[in-house]
């Protein structure tokens, strides 16, 4: 069939198209299309949560061949939340959510689309998302993973906003959570000293008149980075096997030097960057939340942009490297210690496994 494209012609506010063909004698189509409502997009609730027990640097002493102080050096780490036996990320990440909600005064069914990033799903399939909307009885929303490690939750912030901002959605749940102890050997000292479980949850809506909201952000991927740090097995290319379990492949692995190596250069660059872009001086900004993998690499990057410490959240003492968790329980931290209030100017910053990295310029508005 032929068909032509009539003129466009208002339709109560949006813009409605008439499809027929040459002939007059067949049915007219109609396609209604809505009006765009581009707005900017806050954070306007966050909910955490840990789970209980903690395993602290002396328990490790028991169980590899460290000791406190090696570890307290290295990466400022003293103590880190694990979950106990058959709680799973969806777990904590729900507990977050509902956390996140309430603070709000938001019901589940409210909520329109659900954004997790997370490497420790309970499963393959389906989506933690879909786990993660069950549990919070979310009817009627969507949503899907991100994979993107400890870059995970600012990536999945980015596309949150981008739903608010673009007019589809005004109730849409970011969510960073992940039980690393799953994945985690714990008679490689290299490794099982930095990682601890986390999640956290906050809520993106559209600005008020007078909010900024998010303002900008830089992300960049580098997956020439993916042969030093990465969990070998368990996906395509290397399925679950006798041989692969016995090679303990189903546990993070990572080349520490050149992990550590590549984060100092590049969670300052994208910092730098983002700021550059958007005509801010590190010493502008009220607040500094990074990525909480290494003490030293958050603090080679606070020099760098001029900041004093006292702007830089850390809790990396508190619960090690929670991966997509460790950037929404640092918000908390700073909103405990009353560093971090409405109208403040932040700046979150990332590297993970990819290798990932990010950087977000933002006002706080609540």
């Amino acid at each position: 069939m032929q068909c032509r494209e009539a003129s466009p012609a208002p339709c109560n506010g949006a813009i409605r198209f008439s499809l027929s063909d040459i002939s007059s004698e067949d049915p007219i189509l109609s396609l209604t299309l809505k009006p765009r409502h581009a707005v900017r997009a806050k954070i306007s609730a966050l909910g955490t949560y840990v789970p209980p027990r903690v395993l602290t640097n002396a328990d490790l002493e028991k169980m590899v061949e460290t000791n406190d102080a090696w570890i307290v050096e290295r990466t400022g780490i003293r103590e880190r939340h694990v979950v106990d036996k058959g709680i799973a990320t969806s777990d904590l990440a729900a507990e977050a959510a509902r956390r996140c909600l309430a603070s709000r005064g938001i019901q589940p069914t409210e909520v329109e689309a659900i954004i997790v990033a997370t490497v420790t799903p309970d499963m393959i399939f389906p989506s933690a998302a879909c786990v993660i909307q069950n549990k919070l009885g979310a009817t009627g929303a969507w949503g899907f993973d991100l994979s993107a490690a400890c870059s995970g939750f600012p990536y999945a912030l980015q596309v949150g906003a981008k739903l608010v901002e673009s007019g589809a959605h005004k109730k849409v749940l970011v969510i960073g959570a992940d039980v690393m102890s799953s994945i985690i050997d714990y008679t490689d000292r290299s490794t099982c000293i930095l990682f601890g479980d986390g999640a956290g949850a906050v809520l993106l809506e559209p600005c008020e008149e007078g909010e900024t909201g998010l303002i900008d952000f830089w992300h960049e991927i580098d997956g020439s980075g993916a042969v030093s740090l990465n969990m070998p097995a368990g996906g395509s290319l290397l399925p679950a096997s006798h041989e692969t379990v016995d090679k303990r492949q189903h546990f993070v692995y990572q080349d520490g030097q050149t992990v550590y190596k590549f984060a100092v250069r590049k969670m300052a660059e994208a910092a730098e960057r983002v700021l550059e872009r958007n005509g801010v001086a590190g010493t502008e900004l009220a607040c500094f939340i990074p990525h909480q993998a290494n003490k030293r690499i958050i603090e080679s990057t606070a020099h760098r942009l001029g900041m004093p410490m006292e702007r830089v959240i850390l809790n990396i003492d508190r619960y090690g490297n929670t991966t997509a968790g460790t950037i929404p329980l640092a918000m908390q931290t700073a909103r405990e210690e009353g560093r971090l209030k409405k109208g403040d100017l932040v700046l979150l910053a990332s590297v993970g496994a990819g290798f990932t990295v990010g950087a977000t310029l933002l006002r706080w508005e609540f």
